[in-house]
Order: structure tokens, then sequence, then C-alpha cells
């Protein structure tokens, strides 16, 4: 009797896992279909790729930015809005210690990019004069896209390598907390956060492997992007103005860091 008793409630229960899975499954599809249907920011394409901050006279810096559509501010309708005019900005003024700079800031990022687009980019990076320095801020498309994280990590350390080779200081800003987006509903948005960590943590192993300097966005930000709506345009998935300023003072200290070691 005990027996039989048991077993019914073990069957009742597989039964009601199964269901429940399936319908887990089915939604989580169903938010993935509804999150790829929605309107989202397109580059803006009166954003300059090439710009120039800073007195004319002061020491040069070059600075160029790769990977996805945070490296070139879709979300944004102003340069200085961006990451890099905000990264260029403040290293343009300087400080007590290093004085004033004058950047030559460029892009090759693409929007949509993935860390498999970055060898291409790395070409363009090193056409014409070498920069000084790079950021590369990549990983949010190949954990969305379900990407194996070390593979896609792979191809981050073969760029980094390849910039460093190139004598480049490069400091790289791994995946943002996908756990802040607000274009994809619970408890899909769970998901992409725990991929979104499992990205960057293979990213952070890959850079620092490969010689560069590794900013944890999604460590580093996350909490403020959660908190505050306002760091996403109306999209809900990119940053705003504000939200790049978040990512742009968290990157400053690495990227002042790595501009101080150009200079050497």
């Amino acid at each position: 009797m005990t027996t039989g008793w048991t077993g019914r409630i073990g069957k009742a229960a597989a039964t009601t896992l199964i269901a429940s899975a399936v319908g887990s499954v089915a939604l989580l599809a169903g938010e993935a279909i509804a999150a790829k249907g929605r309107r989202y920011a397109k580059p803006t394409m009166g954003l300059a790729l090439r710009t120039s901050m800073g007195p004319a006279h002061a020491p040069k810096l070059r600075l160029v930015l790769l990977g996805d559509s945070a490296a070139i501010g879709v979300g944004v309708e102003w340069l200085s809005e961006t990451v890099g005019g905000q990264l260029a900005r403040m290293l343009a003024e300087g400080s007590s210690d290093t004085g004033e700079r004058h950047v030559l800031l460029s892009s090759v990022g693409v929007a949509g990019s993935r860390s498999t687009d970055l060898a291409t980019q790395v070409a363009r990076a090193l056409l014409g004069d070498r920069p000084d320095v790079a950021v590369v801020l990549i990983g949010a498309n190949d954990a969305a896209g379900l990407r194996v994280p070390e593979e896609a990590a792979d191809h981050l350390g073969a760029a980094v390598r390849r910039l460093r080779d190139a004598g480049v200081e490069v400091v790289v800003g791994t995946c943002p907390d996908l756990g802040a987006v607000r274009s994809i509903a619970q408890p899909l948005r769970q998901v992409a956060a725990l991929l979104g960590r499992r990205m960057a943590k293979a990213q952070a192993r890959a850079v620092t492997e490969a010689g560069g300097v590794v900013v944890e966005l999604g460590r580093e930000t996350g909490a403020v992007f959660r908190a505050d709506a306002g760091t996403l345009c109306y999209d809900g998935f990119h940053p705003s103005a504000d939200g790049y300023r978040v990512w742009a003072h968290a990157l400053y200290p690495a990227v002042e860091e790595a501009a101080l070691a150009a200079a050497v």
C-alpha cells in the first residue's frame, strides 16, 4: 500500500515537473520571440566615427573603440554622449599630473557584432597610424546568441593579443549585466543575466591571458542599471546617455592608466 501510494505520488510529481518544464520552455520561447520583435534603437548616422578633442598643441593620444553597438553609441544622438566621446573628453582634460591631451578618437565598432567579428575590426583599427589605446566593448550579442562562452572568449583573446603585439594598450569592458535589460521580461531576463555572467567570466580570463586589462562592466555597473531605468534608452536594451556615462566612468581609470603606459 505504501509502495503503491509513493509510486503514485512520484508519478504525479514527475508529470507535474514535466508539465512545468514544458510550460516554462513555452514561456521562455514566447518571451524570446516578443523580445526579438520589439523596436530597437538603430545607429545614428550623424555620429562621427573620427573626431578630436583637446588643444591641438597638447600631446597626442590616439584612442580607438572596437566592438558592438556600445562602441558606436547606439541609443544616443550625439558623439559627446557615447562611451568613446565621454572617455575622450576626460582624457583630453587630463589631470594635474598628466596635463591636457589632444585625443584623436575613432571607432571601428559595428552594431550587432560578436567576438568572431573582432578580427576584421582589429585589421581596420591598425590601418594607418597605430592607436595608442584600444577599448573593446563586446559580449552581449555572444551571450544573447547562445555562443559557447569559451569559444567567444577565444576570439576576443586573439583580438587582444594582435593589438598588444602591435604595441597597443588594450582595455576590455566585458559583457554587461543583461539582467538589467528591460526589453526582456522575466524569467527570460534571469536566464540572460546568467548567460551574461558566464560570458564575462570567460572573457576576463581570455583577456588577462592575452595581456589586456579587464573592466567587469556587469559587476561594476549592473546594480546602477538595475536600479535606474533612465540608464537605458527608449528601447529598454541599449544604454542612454546616462548609461554610457556610467560605463565611461567605470572604464576611465583603466583607460587613463593605459594612456599613461602608452606615453612611456
